[in-house]
Order: C-alpha cells, then sequence, then structure tokens
C-alpha cells in the first residue's frame, strides 16, 4: 500500500486523466507537485513517477519524450529499499518496462524507429521483473501494441 503523501498526489492526477479525461487538470497538478518536490533536484522516486505520469498529458511528442527520459534516469537512481519505504510493492526493475515501452512510442510518433525498437527490445527484456497481474498483462498488452505497430511501419 503506498504511503507516501506525494505519490498519493501524483496517483490523483493519473486518475484526473485516466479515470476522468482530465487532461489539463492532471497535467496543472503534476506541474504544481514539479515545483513542491523542487524540479529535477526532488526525491528520485518521486522524479521518477511524476516524470512517467506527466508524459503523458504532454500534447508535444518532444515534450513527452523529455519527461519520459526525466523518468528512465531517476529511475536510474532508486534502490528496492527506496522503492519499499513508500509502500510500492514492485522492485526497482519492475518500473523499466513501463518506461522503456514509454520512449520506444516516442521514438516510434517522432519516426526513429531503429530507436523505437531498441527501448521495445529492453521492455521486453525487463518484462519478466513483472508479476503476473493486471500491470503486468497491461503492459504486455502495450509491447504486443508496439510490435504490430513497428512491424506496419
Amino acid at each position: 500500500m503506498i504511503n507516501d503523501a506525494t505519490l498519493a498526489r501524483i496517483n490523483q492526477g493519473v486518475q484526473l486523466h485516466h479515470g476522468q479525461g482530465q487532461r489539463e487538470a492532471a497535467r496543472d497538478l503534476f506541474a504544481q507537485i514539479w515545483d513542491e518536490i523542487g524540479g529535477k533536484r526532488g526525491d528520485p522516486l518521486h522524479i521518477c513517477v511524476l516524470a512517467h505520469a506527466m508524459a503523458d498529458v504532454q500534447d508535444d511528442v518532444h515534450q513527452e519524450l523529455i519527461w519520459d527520459q526525466r523518468a528512465l534516469a531517476a529511475a536510474d537512481l532508486l534502490t528496492d529499499t527506496r522503492v519499499a519505504q513508500a509502500g510500492v510493492t514492485l522492485p526497482v526493475a519492475g518500473l523499466y518496462p513501463s518506461l522503456h515501452l514509454n520512449l520506444a512510442e516516442c521514438y516510434r510518433k517522432l519516426g526513429d524507429l531503429d530507436r523505437a525498437r531498441e527501448y521495445l527490445q529492453r521492455a521486453q527484456a525487463g518484462i519478466g521483473a513483472l508479476g503476473d497481474d493486471g500491470y503486468a498483462q497491461l503492459i504486455k498488452s502495450g509491447m504486443d501494441r508496439m510490435v504490430q505497430q513497428l512491424a506496419s511501419e
């Protein structure tokens, strides 16, 4: 169970976006949280989760890519201990398939299919860090869609 107040607020933004279709409201909340955590100087866990969510509410693919890159860079600074302290049940390795899949999608949108394939391969290589729950199935189905999209490009 998540016991970190900042992660809970980020989740509120995710719900605004995915649950209620309020993309701009989510982006505004994420921007506020970004300022509160100190931006790039914040806790890597907060940066990773927030940047991952912020990427999803960008209108411009270049901005989406910047946020996805921030999320990945922050994940590289995380430890399983820090993640567990926040109540996140995934190990750090379990964050990477989704992060890599999002980067693959950005590069596909930008027409850089080689890089898209590279990040898809990274996502596929890391899928073993996930269990067999709904989250894992979501990521796996995203990978399957990406395979199909790249095959038709």
